[in-house]
C-alpha cells in the first residue's frame, strides 16, 4: 500500500471507531476484510489510527472538522506533510480537499492547541489534581508509550533476559527505577513470538506496576489475596519478586482470569484462582487494583478516553468505594492493606485512600502517584497497615 492509501484506510476504520466501536475490533474486523494488506500496513495503518485518537481534539482542530477525514488532515498538518500529495484521489488515496476543506484550513491554529486531547469536562479537574504537571503530562499523553517488561527474576537476570531477547533482534536497556524492569528499545512487534516470552522469562508490564510491587512491605507476609486479579499481572510480578508467598488470586467476573493458569505455568508461579463468591478467611496482605478510568493509561488505549463520561466516574468511585469496604475484611491483625489504580485523578486516589486512613484500625503507611513524568503510566498505590488487636 502506498502511504496516501495507508491514509485511507486509516479515515475508514477511524469513522467506524467514532460512531462508538472498539478500536482493537476495527482494525482487526478491516485487516481481515482486506487481507492484501501486509503487515508493515497493518502496523503503519494502526498507528495513524491510535495517533489521531491521542491526538483527536488538536487534530480536529488543525483538520477543520471531528470525523476521520478531519483528523487525518490535521495529522498531516501536524507532521508537515503535503496535504496535495496524500489527498490526490489518486489510486487509492483519498480525495482532493474540498474548496471548503481548504477553507477551514486558512484560519490561524488555536494556540495551546496541544494541551486540549483531553475530555472537555475532565480539564478543569485535571488542572487541579496534577497542578503543575498538568502541562507537561498533557504533551506525553499525545506521544506513542514506551514498552516495557518485567523479568521473571526467579528464573533469569536482567542480563540473561536481554541476550535471549537479542536472539529474536529485539533490544531492551535496562529502567533503574525498577529491578526487573526493562524498556524496549528496539523489536517490540517481534515480542509475543520471541522465545524469552514464550518461556516466561519476561511479561509485558509497565514500569509504574513494577514499581508498585516492588514497594510492597513483604518482611513477614506469607500469603497475599490479590482480590481484583483480572488477568493476574499484580500476582505474577509477585510471584517472580518474592516465590516463597502462597498468592491467591480473585475476580468478580472469573472470565478475566481464564488466561492465568497458563500464564503462571508459564512463568513458573504457583497462584490459586479463587472463583467468585468463594474469598473467605484472613490473608497477610490484600491488593486491590481497583477499576478504574484507567486515565494513567490512555496512550494505550485512547478510545477510552473519550468514552468516558462524568456519570461513568461516579460510577466508578462507587465501585472502589464498595471493594475498599469489602476487601478490608480480609486483612488479619498486623496484615497490610494495598489500594492501587491505573488512575491520574485524586476521586480515584488520595480521596479514597483518605477514607481509609480516617479509619483507626489502619495505619496509612507508604502512597505515591506516578505519572509520564515518572517514564512510566499514571498509577498510584497506597499501603496500610492493620493495627494489630
Amino acid at each position: 500500500m502506498t502511504p496516501a492509501a495507508r491514509v485511507a484506510a486509516a479515515i475508514e476504520i477511524l469513522d467506524l471507531v467514532l460512531s462508538g466501536n472498539p478500536a482493537e475490533r476495527c482494525l482487526t474486523t478491516w485487516a481481515r476484510n482486506n487481507r492484501f494488506a501486509g503487515s508493515k500496513d497493518r502496523a503503519a495503518i494502526r498507528d495513524h489510527v491510535f495517533d489521531a485518537l491521542r491526538c483527536r481534539e488538536s487534530f480536529a482542530r488543525l483538520g477543520g472538522s471531528a470525523g476521520g477525514r478531519g483528523l487525518m488532515i490535521g495529522a498531516c498538518r501536524a507532521e508537515g506533510r503535503d496535504l496535495a500529495e496524500v489527498f490526490s484521489g489518486i489510486g487509492h488515496a483519498p480525495t482532493p480537499l474540498s474548496p471548503e476543506e481548504e477553507q477551514a484550513l486558512l484560519g490561524p491554529v488555536p494556540e495551546g492547541v496541544e494541551l486540549l486531547d483531553w475530555p472537555e469536562w475532565l480539564v478543569p479537574r485535571l488542572k487541579d489534581d496534577l497542578g503543575a504537571d498538568f502541562g507537561p503530562v498533557s504533551l506525553a499523553q499525545r506521544e506513542r508509550a514506551p514498552v516495557f517488561l518485567r523479568v521473571n527474576l526467579a528464573k533469569c537476570t536482567r542480563e540473561d533476559a536481554q541476550a535471549q531477547l537479542r536472539c529474536d533482534d529485539i533490544d531492551a536497556e535496562p529502567h533503574p527505577a525498577a529491578l526487573s524492569a526493562l524498556k524496549v528499545t528496539r523489536g517490540a512487534r517481534k515480542l509475543r513470538n520471541a522465545r524469552a516470552y514464550q518461556e516466561g522469562s519476561v511479561e509485558l508490564q509497565d514500569l509504574a506496576s513494577q514499581i508498585a510491587i516492588e514497594a510492597l512491605p513483604l518482611e513477614g507476609v506469607s500469603r497475599v489475596l490479590d482480590y481484583c486479579a483480572g488477568g493476574g499481572g499484580k500476582a505474577l510480578a509477585l510471584a517472580a519478586h518474592a516465590p516463597h508467598l502462597k498468592i491467591d488470586a480473585h475476580d468478580i467476573d472469573a472470565g478475566r482470569m481464564k488466561d492465568l493458569p497458563v500464564r503462571a505455568g508459564r512463568a513458573g508461579a504457583r497462584i490459586n484462582v479463587l472463583l467468585p463468591e468463594t474469598v473467605a478467611g484472613e490473608w497477610d496482605m490484600v491488593l486491590i487494583d481497583a477499576p478504574c478510568s484507567g486515565s494513567g493509561t490512555w496512550r494505550r488505549t485512547p478510545d477510552a478516553k473519550w468514552a468516558l463520561t462524568p456519570a461513568r466516574l461516579d460510577e466508578l468511585v462507587r465501585l472502589q468505594d464498595r471493594i475498599l469496604r469489602e476487601a478490608q475484611a480480609y486483612v488479619g491483625p498486623g496484615g497490610y492493606l494495598v489500594y492501587m489504580t491505573c488512575s491520574l485523578l485524586k476521586c480515584e486516589n488520595d480521596q479514597q485512600a483518605q477514607k481509609v486512613s480516617v479509619n483507626p484500625e489502619w495505619e496509612w503507611i507508604d502512597h505515591r502517584q506516578l505519572t509520564t513524568q515518572d517514564g512510566s503510566d499514571g498509577f498510584f498505590y497506597s499501603i496500610f497497615k492493620r493495627v494489630a488487636e
